[in-house]
């Protein structure tokens, strides 16, 4: 019987040279691979200045109220989306009306006092018109009485007339003439009085003014006892609720404006030389399983994350130790609104700024 089957196995002398050619060839995918590593870290990789100590962040408003007071509706609950003029919540707004009502009413006083006055006054004016009427007649009077006195003293002087009715015309006369002068005092102590009660006419305008702006004051403070959303946004860290008492100012609720997400990341200070505002920036977010978005560098900080920092460090000390600063660098995000509302402040992301587009700067 003969035996067909086939031998599997090469001759061994033919197996270096299969050795070879698989070195040979790994070899040179090596040096492809390498001189192509070189040629783009030469070109572009030497450019990319990446950190992890990045977070996304947004520019969150807190909710405080203007006014103190407490809390008589809350219209959100936590994590809501809401929209710019949307109510977020109530303060009672009653102690308030009443201050705007009791203006009103200082306002309606003041206004009465007024127009009494003003009746006042019109009434003085018709007195002085006819205390005037009166003055010209009593001046008539002493004129002719003068007349009289006048025409008699030549007639006692020549023994026509006695001295006794020349006596009684003299005393009419004077008496005539200090009428004229009393009237006349009378019509000016008349025309001060309507000076005076003028004087009290601008004086309950003025308070009618300030009762105006205290109902002005009041009436803003009512508005202010229902607290609007200021912007779009989601409701977050509330920690209001009704029948809670609210001083002004108190921080009741944050609102994230997630549509306006950016990122922040602390590039030290051996890592800016060719950073620039407008660079692309690539942005591994480790809460979406590391998918990586795009991005552009917005802003640098004027200084470090030290110097801004509540107790500033004082380098001038006989002990001194260097330490590479870190530079807050402003990232806007160039993402689809689907994509931006996974994210929320806080979150980790690791940031890559290529900044290929200033290497040109390098050697000034």
């Amino acid at each position: 019987m003969t035996d067909t089957t086939e031998p599997t196995d090469l001759p061994t002398s033919s197996r270096p040279r299969i050795f070879r050619k698989v070195a040979v060839s790994v070899l040179m995918l090596a040096v492809v691979l390498g001189a192509w590593w070189g040629w783009d870290y030469h070109t572009h990789g030497q450019y990319l200045e990446a950190t992890n100590d990045a977070q996304v962040a947004a520019d969150s408003v807190f909710v405080a109220p203007r006014v103190s007071g407490y809390v008589a509706e809350v219209f959100v609950a936590d994590n809501q989306d809401v929209t710019a003029g949307t109510p977020l919540l109530r303060i009672d707004p009653r102690d308030y009306q009443a201050k705007s009502a009791q203006a009103s009413a200082q306002i309606a006083v003041s206004d009465a006092v007024g127009a009494n006055v003003r009746s006042t006054i019109e009434e003085q004016r018709a007195g002085i018109e006819q205390a005037r009427a009166q003055l010209a007649a009593m001046q008539s009077k002493a004129r002719y009485d003068a007349e009289q006195v006048r025409r008699y003293t030549p007639l006692v002087a020549s023994g026509a007339e006695q001295a006794q009715q020349l006596a009684l015309l003299r005393t009419g006369a004077e008496q005539s003439a200090a009428q004229v002068r009393a009237q006349a005092a009378g019509i000016e102590a008349q025309q001060r009085r309507v000076a005076t009660l003028q004087a009290q006419i601008q004086q309950a305008e003025a308070q009618a003014r300030g009762s105006k702006a205290q109902l002005d004051a009041a009436n803003v403070d009512v508005e202010a006892t229902l607290i609007r959303a200021s912007e779009n946004g989601r409701v977050g860290d509330k920690s209001v609720t009704v029948g809670q008492f609210v001083a002004a100012g108190t921080r009741l609720l944050t609102l994230v404006p997630l549509d306006k997400l950016y990122v922040v990341a602390n590039f030290k200070e051996t890592e800016l030389a060719l950073m620039r505002p407008g660079q692309p920036v690539s942005i591994t977010v480790d809460a979406l399983g590391g998918r990586t978005v795009k991005g552009r560098v917005e802003s640098i900080a004027p200084g470090t994350g030290s110097s801004f920092s509540l107790i500033a460090p004082s380098n001038a000390t006989g002990n001194f130790t260097k330490i590479v600063q870190r530079v807050p660098v402003r990232i806007r995000l160039d993402v689809d609104p689907a994509l931006r509302r996974l994210l929320v402040p806080g979150l980790s992301v690791t940031a890559t700024v290529d900044t290929v587009s200033a290497k040109d700067e390098q050697g000034r």
